[in-house]
């Protein structure tokens, strides 16, 4: 039965059907074939259940607040106040786009929203600068992978929504790892540009009084990041409730910045429904699916499988990381979470990993998809961004980061202490 699902699935996506019709015919045609009960009689019962959430509010509110630091052209600042502080390190510019993308990231919850605006930011100003294309444009796609690390996180939800973990844990455990890719993003970039320095550009320095004054283009992203995660953490609005103050905060801030107009905003609200509408559609589907998998065995066999092949707790976490990493090859991320959280989990869980830690270590993994082609959204977002020149670049480019993800995914299965640290101190 896993092969099966697992053929028809793949071949449904390569016909390029929309991912939640995909989800919904796999959920069917398994029924079908695999379960002896009419389950399509409990479809109207289940989706409406899955959409029937209160914690799904938060995902178009997110995806909102993202919406109007893209169209209000905040980052623009932001990106400029970086470059001063950042530029002179070898590598020049390519900081500045990690660094944009890691404050960014503190405040949209999308890696595609945080891919597009840094791209459309700083591409031009490294074409003028001669910068080698490969190494700049994949500085930027692996730097939006970030969105979906650092709180507030739309994957992050939608992993406390099918795992039932709490969204505060989660957020406040995906902070540290978050900021520590971000510097080993960095670093890694300082250490390609030392050795071979054609990759990078040239290294720039600004005077204390430019650096100094820049940094009031950063105070509308440190504000609504302390809007958002700061009302979590303390205990003083639910997710739900944070999202929404991010949305006024970011109307206030963009109305006192003079940047706010009826068509931004008719803009921002096309764009969330968009969105919002393909994700939730996806998760209603995905609900589905994992109730019809449930019902029809598949857990149980895929439980029996692993517990038959007398794989210890650490073995059997390296064989889903190797799972991931191998479907993140051919499957899109929110589809890959909804299709194998549910499945994944509750087995890792079940030996005794901690389920806020697997959650970052999930999100982890699904930023590599998010960089290896041929289904790496971010590559395909940075190249649209870009206008020109070969997709191989971005590809290429990429490919270090990944091996940067792998290594800090390494480092969090040696270190749990880094994903438990601030949950474990929230509930003390």
């Amino acid at each position: 039965m896993i092969i099966t699902a697992l053929l028809i699935l793949l071949a449904l996506l390569l016909l390029s059907v929309p991912v939640a019709a995909t989800l919904i015919a796999l959920a069917l045609l398994l029924a079908e074939l695999f379960s002896p009960f009419p389950l399509i009689n409990a479809m109207g019962d289940v989706l409406w259940s899955a959409s029937d959430k209160y914690l799904l509010i938060a995902i178009p509110l997110f995806i909102l607040l993202g919406e109007i630091l893209v169209r209000t052209g905040i980052a623009r600042g932001t990106y400029r106040a970086l470059e001063s502080w950042l530029s002179w390190l070898p590598g020049g510019l390519l900081h500045a786009n990690v660094g944009t993308a890691t404050l960014f990231s503190a405040t949209s919850g999308s890696s595609v929203a945080t891919a597009a605006t840094i791209g459309t930011v700083a591409l031009p100003q490294g074409r003028d600068m001669g910068y080698d294309p490969k190494l700049f444009t994949g500085s930027i796609a692996a730097g939006g992978t970030l969105g979906i690390m650092i709180p507030p996180s739309i994957n992050l939800i939608v992993y406390g929504f099918l795992t039932e973990t709490s969204i505060p844990q989660l957020f406040a455990a995906g902070l540290i790892p978050g900021l520590l890719l971000a510097l080993m993003f960095i670093v890694g970039t300082a250490l390609i540009c030392i050795w071979k320095p054609s990759l990078g550009g040239p290294s720039v320095s600004h005077s204390w009084g430019e650096r100094i004054s820049g940094l009031r283009h950063l105070v509308p992203v440190l504000a609504l990041f302390g809007i958002v995660v700061g009302s979590i953490y303390t205990g003083l609005a639910t997710p739900t409730e944070a999202a929404s103050l991010g949305v006024l905060g970011a109307l206030a801030i963009a109305a006192f910045m003079k940047k706010l107009s009826v068509g931004i905003i008719v803009e921002a609200l096309d764009g969330t429904m968009k969105t919002t509408g393909m994700i939730i559609l996806i998760i209603i589907a995905s609900y589905f699916l994992n109730f019809v998998l449930a019902s029809a065995g598949i857990t149980r066999e895929l439980t029996s499988f692993l517990e038959g092949a007398g794989m210890g707790p650490y073995s059997t976490l390296m064989l889903a990381i190797l799972l991931y990493i191998i479907l993140g090859f051919f499957i899109e991320t929110l589809s890959l979470m909804v299709i194998t959280i549910p499945i994944v989990a509750p087995i890792i869980i079940g030996m005794g990993f901690d389920p806020v830690w697997l959650g970052i270590l999930i999100i982890l993994l699904i930023e590599m998809a998010l960089i290896t082609p041929p289904v790496g959204l971010n590559l395909y977002v940075v190249q649209g961004v870009r206008e020109g020149g070969p997709f191989s670049d971005v590809m290429k480019g990429a490919m270090p980061y990944v091996g940067i993800m792998f290594l800090m995914a390494l480092v969090l299965v040696l270190f749990p202490q880094l994903a438990t640290f601030l949950p474990e101190l929230m509930k003390n």
